[in-house]
């Protein structure tokens, strides 16, 4: 028999927060249902209740300004970022990292803000979001809050969200805008898969960053570096925030190679 659940489909900001605090340890947020039914279906999660939030009010939609950025509110789904042409004229290593997340049909229902809740080491907007200084705009009954991606993930399948929390909106800065990246992923097949290891690189300006997923307890992003650093040691800067580990579908010292190799393409890629 399937895990029996309660279902509320709230339409206004107020009512998740609302319900959360009155059954925040028993209750699931559902914004594309991806991760949540899957683990609902296998009995990993057993939720006394599932709170879809799809129809609340203002919890939809991508919005761009040269002065406050880029904010993607909490259902707006990938394959709305692949096709969003402010995404693409401002922000394209988030298209350059969407472009690798499962299959189409998987885009086309998970929303961004799933990616980054769910908080799997493997996550693979989580680089572009560190690259880029996004921030985490959090709410719950008692207002809001905002942490930056680099603060959000605390652990595997863990971040600064309380039960009672829902992540609003990410909000990426305007001076973010306008820079140069690229995302290489390694996985097992040419197809859809979880990325054994996931390289990011990103300049503006002087500033150069280096995001890494799948290569430590959390994705990881180096401290800001010049832009005109060596490769050599951009690969130093880059091996210095992993810690990964040996699995199933790689052994520690290949995850640290291939960093080496991603971080050195990526930078001849986007310096030409």
């Amino acid at each position: 028999m399937l895990h029996q659940f309660t279902y509320a489909a709230p339409r206004s900001t107020s009512e998740p927060l609302s319900i959360l605090d009155d059954q925040a340890e028993k209750a699931k947020i559902l914004a594309g249902g991806t991760d949540l039914l899957v683990n609902i279906h296998n009995r990993v999660m057993k939720p006394q209740l599932v709170v879809d939030i799809k129809k609340v009010a203002g919890y939809e939609g991508i919005s761009y300004s040269p002065t406050e950025g880029l904010i993607f509110r909490p259902t707006v789904t990938i394959n709305d970022i692949l096709r969003d042409p402010s995404v693409r004229d401002h922000y394209p290593l988030l298209q350059d990292c969407g472009h690798d997340l499962a299959s189409y049909q998987v885009r086309n229902r998970a929303p961004i803000m799933g990616n980054v809740v769910n908080a799997s080491p493997c996550s693979d907007m989580a680089p572009a979001l560190l690259c880029l200084g996004a921030q985490a705009r959090i709410a719950s009954s008692k207002g809001t809050r905002e942490v930056p991606f680099k603060e959000f993930f605390t652990g595997v399948k863990k971040t600064v969200l309380s039960p009672t929390e829902v992540l609003e909106a990410i909000v990426i800065p305007a001076a973010s805008a306008g820079g140069r990246g690229a995302y290489r992923k390694l996985k097992r097949i040419n197809g859809h898969d979880l990325g054994i290891i996931g390289v990011a690189v990103y300049i503006k300006g002087d500033v150069l960053r280096i995001a890494v997923s799948s290569a430590a307890p959390t994705p990881v992003v180096t401290l800001d570096l010049p832009a005109s650093i060596p490769i050599e040691d951009a690969v130093v800067a880059a091996r210095n925030i992993i810690n990964p580990i040996s699995d199933v579908r790689c052994s520690k010292e290949y995850r640290e190679f291939m960093v080496e190799v991603f971080v050195k393409r990526l930078l001849q890629e986007i310096r030409k």
